[in-house]
């Protein structure tokens, strides 16, 4: 074979082997898009079904339930973990209505029954969830200046990064949120039997590079030093899918007192069990009435 052909022939395998891997990324770490079985109307509640514009020009499904109490009333944003959706926070809803909260429970972009886009990531739920907060504000039944984030897992970690790009949110609380996306994605990884060298290292290299942003920089651990409203780790002693050190790990990087952290028992979902948990989520919805207004 000539050197010109050959050269081709590497050239073409090459390409070949590029988008292989780049649709081995894609599909292997895409979300499952989970349609809700169950609504506020199942815990007794009224609701709005309510579509929310985000980036992209893409739209995201979201129920509205108004307070209780007529006028403007404080409200909490409830942001699901990859692959749930609005259902997976259905638990922390009767509670916050019953303190008097509006809640917004929505589906992130690739989840549910929002909007498909090219790809999801920690900071599209950010960006989504940005989006709700400026929905919610505008709401002639909601106080803008009393609106706290909830989130769960990679919904935890974009609500701290919220949080810590905006001076108007109220409080915020974080479920077993991860530490660092790169190690949450070595565990997710090795759990498939996938070597960090080379494969994992490629992997995360792609990553960063298709979601525009480096890991460092939205890394819970980092941004927790920039949230200046009343912030509340929560972590069960008995998960799995991200051990309680990361928890500790988020809270000793803080830079104030306004940071609580609590370890509960349980595991990565156990906050979903309304009859195991009451106590816990009692705490929490105190934890958010005793917030001020944001500035």
């Amino acid at each position: 074979m000539s050197a010109a052909p050959y050269a081709l022939s590497v050239v073409g395998l090459s390409a070949v082997g590029g988008l292989a891997f780049r649709h081995f990324v894609r599909r292997g770490l895409a979300p499952a898009q989970l349609h809700e079985q169950r609504c506020p109307a199942d815990v007794g509640l009224g609701y709005e079904e309510v579509t929310i514009p985000t980036a992209n020009g893409k739209h995201l499904f979201a129920w509205f339930v108004p307070a209780a109490a007529a006028g403007k009333a404080p409200a909490a944003i409830a942001l699901h973990g990859w692959g749930g959706n609005a259902e997976t926070m259905l638990p922390l809803l009767k509670p916050l209505h019953a303190a008097g909260f509006a809640v917004v429970l929505f589906d992130a972009r690739c989840h549910g029954r929002s909007d498909l886009d090219d790809f999801t990531s920690l900071p599209r739920f950010a960006e989504d969830c940005h989006h709700v907060m400026n929905w919610l504000q505008r709401h002639p039944a909601v106080e803008p200046s009393r609106i706290a984030l909830i989130g769960h897992s990679v919904g935890a970690a974009a609500a701290l990064l919220v949080s810590a790009r905006r001076d108007d949110v109220a409080a915020v609380v974080s479920l077993a949120a991860f530490a660092h996306p790169a190690t949450m994605m070595r565990r997710y990884l090795a759990a498939r039997h996938i070597p960090y060298r080379p494969l994992g290292w490629l992997v995360l290299g792609y990553v960063q590079r298709v979601i525009g942003h480096r890991f460092d920089a939205i890394a819970p651990l980092t941004v927790i030093a920039k949230v200046r409203c009343p912030t509340l780790l929560v972590h069960g002693t008995a998960d799995a899918t991200v051990p309680v050190a990361e928890a500790q790990a988020i809270f000793d990087a803080r830079a104030g007192d306004h940071v609580k952290l609590k370890i509960v028992s349980g595991s990565h979902d156990d906050f979903g069990d309304e009859r195991d948990v009451a106590g816990e989520i009692a705490d929490l919805v105190a934890f958010l009435q005793a917030a001020p207004k944001s500035a």
